[in-house]
């Protein structure tokens, strides 16, 4: 059984509500999706097998809040995963699942294994694809078993329209959980200032818990 793995590096959670947390990061190759704004097109991999990359993580002695599992779309590789969480998990690590919000199956495969799930509402105006709203909702019906947080990435084409229906879908869902406001980093963030802090007031007024919080890796020039 292999995995198609881009990196495996130590480094600071660069976004979301873990930024600046201590993590490894595992970074698959390959994505269900084509997101239009998306800034991780790797043409390079390496395969592992669950023992190998264990391995490899274990070469990474200081103490750190958790692996990140990230991509590309991770759970393109669920059964690697399975039997790498069970390794991982034996040794002390928690697990941080960064992903698209869409294989459900895959999730429920997982979850049991998971301790955070970072998941990202592909909102169409900003992806430039279909909408993807009951797989959302599907993916996070089963994501809030485990601690979970939502990502939206929000570019000049954002439509208020998608945002009040992200909204509506966190309070059906899973109320509790707040929702990353995150400026397309391809953008000038001067153009995206005043719509950002509109869509801000937006979730206060709906009833759900926001932020905004660029890729600050990208802004001080880590990995």
């Amino acid at each position: 059984m292999k995995a198609k793995v881009v990196e495996v590096f130590e480094s600071i959670q660069g976004e979301g509500l873990y930024l600046g947390e201590k993590q490894i990061f595992v970074r698959f190759f390959d994505c269900n999706l084509n997101c239009s704004f998306c800034d991780t097109r790797p043409d390079r991999f390496m395969e592992y097998d669950p023992q190998e990359l264990f391995k490899e993580i274990k070469l990474y002695r200081n103490k750190y809040h958790s692996i990140s599992f990230t991509g590309g779309e991770p759970l393109l590789y669920k059964d690697f995963l399975k039997e790498m969480l069970g390794l991982t998990a034996k040794h002390g690590h928690k697990h941080y699942l960064e992903t698209n919000g869409t294989l459900v199956n895959e999730l429920e495969a997982l979850i049991e294994y998971i301790d955070f799930v970072a998941m990202d509402l592909k909102l169409p105006s900003s992806t430039g694809m279909d909408a993807l709203w009951e797989k959302h909702r599907d993916f996070l019906k089963v994501a809030r078993r485990k601690e979970v947080f939502l990502k939206a990435i929000i570019c000049q084409a954002t439509k208020e329209e998608d945002l009040k229906q992200a909204l509506e879908l966190i309070k059906t869902v899973s109320p509790g959980s707040v929702l990353i406001l995150q400026p397309n980093s391809n953008e000038h963030p001067s153009l995206l200032r005043e719509k950002l802090s509109g869509f801000k007031k937006i979730c206060a007024q709906g009833g759900v818990t926001a932020c905004v919080i660029p890729q600050i890796h990208r802004i001080i020039g880590i990995k």
